[in-house]
């Protein structure tokens, strides 16, 4: 009897290491994420300090425990406009204690044209965090806009987009299930 359970324990952490297995990159690809870099090692993301629109300062070490899509973007950016609206509906679908989408505006973007941005391209669940002077920016290797990076929940960075993408189509949407979980 105790073999058994002894055995059945071993199945189940087994198939629970399997459910966590690594996502299917190489679909993400396929599926119209073609310009997604994996990072080879993950590696920490930066601690560099940031701001909300009230000034509160933040860091990306207050979403560990979550899988991160961070956004860099900008209000003058054009590729920006165009795919705000799908990290929206990203967020509105999967966003919650397991994931985030956290959009960061890099450069000078007032708060003001932020909210008039977001209104135009009916954006309604992202928040609005600053990064004037670009410090996270250059600290993560940001050298255009937009570029995404995804986080793993111990905040090191697990693949990287540069340029717009559709945040919403079924191969990100999977890929980020996959990261988050079985639960997802």
């Amino acid at each position: 009897m105790l073999r058994s359970a002894l055995l059945y324990t071993a199945l189940v952490i087994g198939a629970n290491t399997a459910a966590a297995a690594e996502p299917d990159w190489q679909a993400a690809r396929a599926g119209g994420l073609d310009k997604l870099v994996v990072a080879e090692t993950p590696a920490p993301v930066s601690a560099v300090i940031f701001t909300d629109r009230d000034g509160a300062e933040h860091s990306l070490a207050d979403w560990r425990g979550k899988i991160v899509l961070l956004n860099f973007w900008a209000t003058w950016c054009a590729p920006c406009r165009e795919e705000m609206p799908a990290l929206d509906n990203l967020q509105a679908e999967l966003g919650g204690e397991d994931f985030e989408v956290v959009t960061i505006a890099t450069g000078r973007n007032a708060v003001e044209r932020i909210d008039d941005f977001f209104a135009e391209t009916g954006v309604a669940h992202l928040p609005v965090l600053l990064d004037p002077r670009q410090q996270l920016a250059r600290d993560m290797a940001v050298v255009g806009l937009p570029v995404t990076v995804l986080i793993d929940r111990e905040g090191n960075e697990l693949a990287r987009y540069m340029g717009d993408a559709e945040w919403d189509s079924e191969a990100s949407m999977t890929l980020m299930r996959e990261l988050i979980g079985p639960d997802a």
